[in-house]
């Protein structure tokens, strides 16, 4: 069983479920590993990890409807960017999605 057949489980689980926020979250989600007994899902965006976190109990629930014993980790990884990129997200932050970058 891979890391990718697990989360794609989880995801339907989540919208059997209902749970609609999370199901959407974690709908884009693909940056996911399987270490051992750990299944570690990978973000690079605070909102993101603040949403995972305060719905961790219901992804545990959906690890454990698989019938699988591993321990969940939320990992917020840092996105480092170059200092053109970093300008390129101050102007997008100023100006919106109108502003075009050649």
């Amino acid at each position: 069983m891979t890391a990718k057949n697990i989360w794609g489980k989880v995801v339907l689980f989540l919208r059997d479920n209902r749970e609609v926020a999370l199901h959407v979250a974690c709908g884009d989600i693909t940056d996911i590993e399987l270490v051992g007994k750990k299944f570690i899902v990978n973000v690079q965006d605070g909102l993101m990890n603040n949403i995972l976190v305060e719905g961790k109990r219901e992804l545990e629930r959906a690890l454990r409807w698989q019938g699988l014993d591993l321990e969940l980790e939320i990992n917020l990884k840092q996105k480092y960017m170059t200092k053109e990129e970093q300008d390129i997200e101050k102007l997008k932050k100023m100006f919106g999605n109108n502003i075009k970058i050649k």
